[in-house]
């Protein structure tokens, strides 16, 4: 890897630039960096040495400067950028930086797919933490048994996520590869599902013939040309792996078959039909890297679930209030089966939709989704690194519900969600605020209003 003594990260701040720019910093590397606003991750790596600039200015691009580093979500005109391009400087964006970075270490292990990324990781990283091997793990949440997003170790092993956006996961050097599931997104970018497809076979096909691609049995047909050493996991025994004598209340449990045998029987602290199958991938990954199966029970109970990832925040006249990432109607629906297994009262959910493009083509998909709730309550679009151009709003998918007799509510902020839910939550319930964008803010305001009624009280 080529060596750079001073680093500029434009968006530092984001879960997945943050990591990259400890890890530099841990390297003695010069690093300084922007975003738009500070925040805790900002705050821990100027706590480190870093120095972060609020905002972006072409000022803060200097000579000095070796190295741009910036994400997907920032624009062609970001005056950063266009100053590094002035000067000459060299820039990548981050995923080809990570790929950079990946050839240093023996083995990565890199996570992919439409939905359960960041969990299957997790999951992956508390079995790794229970062995010698000494990981360097990237997350793309933040997990409490590694302090954050991301662990230093050696140079042995790596496990990252993938993300297909803009075929990102091209730029990486993976000897093993997870890929959960292949579904309809980033549709900004992708044309259709086939071409979405093909980007997952290109990535596929990094993986050295040595190598292991762990791939969910219904996708296998597409890799059929694949030389690398192909594993499935699924919910039956067509799969390589796959779980029998399942259970899932009052905790996910399951026996863990391989081809016919049984390998251990695996307990999970996290719920939910879709989180046992990410978890049987999990250990269809760690058995192939030469993990024994009591490790792989004990890493996968000791998993909590990340943060963002269906995260407990606390309650709110007397009903549970839970924060979950799920920004694709697959997900949602997991997510929400998943809550009614566990909810003795009404599900209540407010649903940040995340951009435009996802939206509007998934319209139909996000309202179907949304009937399995009790009550739904709808943000405007989080446009992420889009444009709103009027052609499709959050009210749309309300009008959609309708056509499924299911009513949702409209809130222009979150203060009005949360006055929403106010007037609906009761003991017993389980308040959900859905989605990739900040909804969470939804559930800060009502453990706020909860805490001043308590101190009122």
């Amino acid at each position: 890897m080529q060596e750079f003594n001073h680093i500029y990260f434009i968006g530092i701040g984001g879960i997945n630039m943050s990591a990259l720019a400890e890890i530099m910093i841990d390297e003695g590397v010069s690093v300084t960096g922007s975003d738009r606003n500070p925040s805790h991750i900002t705050e821990r790596l100027e706590s480190l040495g870093a120095k972060i600039y609020i905002g972006h200015e072409k000022d803060h691009i200097t000579k000095d400067i070796d190295l741009v580093v910036y994400t997907s979500a920032i624009s062609n005109d970001n005056p950063e950028l266009l100053r590094a391009r002035e000067l000459g400087i060299n820039i990548m964006d981050r995923a080809e930086f990570l790929g950079l970075l990946m050839k240093k270490y023996k083995h990565s292990v890199c996570v992919s797919g439409t939905h359960g990324k960041t969990t299957t990781t997790g999951m992956v990283a508390s079995i790794l933490i229970e062995t010698d091997m000494n990981p360097t793990i990237f997350l793309g949440g933040e997990m409490d048994s590694m302090g954050g997003n991301l662990l230093r170790g050696s140079y042995d092993i790596m496990l990252t996520e993938a993300c297909e956006y803009k075929r990102n996961f091209l730029k990486f050097n993976p000897t093993m590869e997870i890929i959960l599931n292949i579904d309809e997104d980033h549709l900004d970018y992708y044309k259709d599902l086939a071409d979405i497809e093909s980007a997952f076979i290109d990535y596929a096909e990094k993986i050295p013939q040595t190598g292991h691609l762990i791939v969910n049995k219904k996708h296998e047909p597409i890799f059929s040309d694949i030389k690398c050493n192909v594993v499935t996991f699924g919910e039956d025994s067509s799969a390589d792996y796959y779980p029998e004598n399942i259970s899932l209340i009052p905790v996910t449990s399951y026996t863990l078959m391989h081809k016919g045998q049984r390998v251990e029987t695996i307990s999970l602290k996290v719920f939910g039909e879709h989180n046992l199958l990410n978890s049987v991938a999990a250990a269809a990954a760690a058995l192939n890297l030469g993990i024994d199966s009591g490790t792989i029970k004990t890493g996968l109970w000791d998993f909590k679930g990340t943060h963002r990832r269906y995260e407990y925040k606390g309650d709110f006249n007397g009903a549970s209030l839970i924060d979950d990432y799920a920004h694709h109607p697959s997900e949602m629906k997991a997510t929400l089966k998943a809550a009614k297994s566990h909810t003795s009262g009404k599900i209540i959910t407010v649903f940040q939709p995340h951009t435009f493009t996802r939206t509007k083509k998934l319209l139909n998909e996000f309202a179907e989704a949304l009937t399995n709730t009790d009550e739904a309550i709808l943000l405007d679009i989080y446009p992420a690194r889009e444009k709103d151009t009027g052609e499709i709003h959050s009210k749309d998918i309300i009008d959609k519900m309708k056509d499924l007799n299911k009513y949702g509510y409209y809130a222009e902020s979150f203060q009005a969600a949360a006055d929403i839910v106010k007037s609906l939550a009761q003991k017993g319930d389980t308040i959900i605020t859905m989605g990739a964008g900040n909804v969470d803010d939804v559930a800060k305001l009502l453990i706020e209003q909860e805490e001043g009624a308590a101190v009122i009280s």
